[in-house]
């Protein structure tokens, strides 16, 4: 036999039994959930903005950098609704490399799934409970999504994942906001068929359940770049291509059109600092185009509390140890900058 059972791991239901959500951030996350659906279903004109470190490796760092955001969050609610991104697991394009807190909640040490799962509920709990601000999350482990389905606000389903059946079931039963990314190839149709199979209700197996979900409606895209068969980047933030996109989202029989774009991955080249530019254009792109207005929700920018990345071990205080991020001075006036725009 290839695999080597260790231990057993607590269910879901035993680790949020011993680490409850207090009922005023139950409560809070409720207010939260709301104001999103009303983003993505148009009943609200407020802008999203997913924001954060490309990866949460370290607990501290990345509560006192939502923190600050909390602060920036007072002033612009009126017009942003500020997602912090608390990313805890992290695809490899070649499996090597960390893999997020949930396999190593020390990134110098092997991995332990035990103490990488309360570490990741512990860490999601304290950054809502000191900011009010509830997260996005990538859901890269379908079967881990319910350690902490009843904190977060938000879901990403990336591009290696997209076009997985697993993902695409089990976001069909979330009652939360959810992107589906464009497959690294960059075919749109793709990421769209995730769409509406998330949108749709489904039966299978789950965690060792017979399952249905009823679909979820807040399923929308997100435009991250592709990379061609050379192994170049290909943007997909232009005008063109988000005329494009909703072009194609006026053939088929979705509901709430809706999009984000990543403004870093290989719409920027991971060139972090282009972020800046890149979401300029993007919120141009919008005043030119109702349309384009109307299909457009939010934005998704990888920052951090220093500039750039460093290599695990470096130990410098808020600085990303997988990809690099736009440092927080110029996150911050990019904020701004994004309200000034609505």
């Amino acid at each position: 036999m290839s695999f080597e059972f260790i231990r057993k791991l607590p269910t879901p239901a035993e680790i949020r039994e011993e680490y409850p959500l207090p009922r005023n951030l139950a409560e809070l996350k409720q207010e939260r959930d709301a104001a999103i659906r009303d983003v993505i279903t148009g009943k609200s004109s407020r802008f999203l903005v997913i924001i954060g470190p490309c990866s949460a490796d370290n607990e501290d760092a990345v509560c006192d950098y939502i923190n600050r955001l909390a602060r920036i969050n007072e002033k612009v609610k009126d017009r942003l609704i500020l997602i912090p991104r608390i990313y805890t697991n992290k695809p490899r394009t070649t499996g090597e490399g960390y893999k997020g807190i949930v396999h190593q909640p020390d990134p110098e040490k092997k991995p332990d799934f035990l103490a990488g799962l309360i570490a990741m509920r512990k860490m999601h709990i304290r950054a809502f409970q000191e900011s009010g601000l509830t997260a996005a999350d990538e859901m890269l482990y379908p079967e881990n999504w319910r350690y902490i389905s009843d904190i977060l606000s938000y879901v990403a389903i990336g591009a290696r994942s997209v076009e997985d059946q697993q993902h695409r079931l089990t976001a069909s039963g979330f009652d939360v906001a959810a992107g589906m990314k464009n497959p690294m190839s960059g075919d749109l149709s793709v990421m769209l068929n995730s769409v509406y199979a998330a949108q749709h209700s489904h039966s299978f197996i789950y965690r060792g359940w017979e399952v249905t979900t009823t679909g979820n409606e807040l399923t929308h895209t997100i435009l991250r770049g592709a990379v061609n068969k050379h192994g170049n980047n290909v943007p997909n933030y232009h005008y063109e291509d988000l005329n494009r996109l909703l072009e194609m989202y006026n053939t088929m029989e979705l509901k709430y059109p809706a999009c984000v774009i990543d403004a870093n991955h290989s719409n920027s080249g991971k060139q972090y600092e282009q972020q800046i530019r890149i979401t300029k254009e993007v919120m141009h792109s919008r005043r030119l185009n109702a349309g384009i207005h109307k299909l457009v929700k939010g934005v998704m920018i990888e920052s951090y509390i220093e500039e750039g990345c460093q290599k695990i071990g470096e130990g410098v205080y808020g600085k990303s140890i997988t990809d690099p991020c736009l440092g927080w001075e110029a996150s911050e006036r990019l904020i701004y900058e994004i309200a000034e725009y609505e």
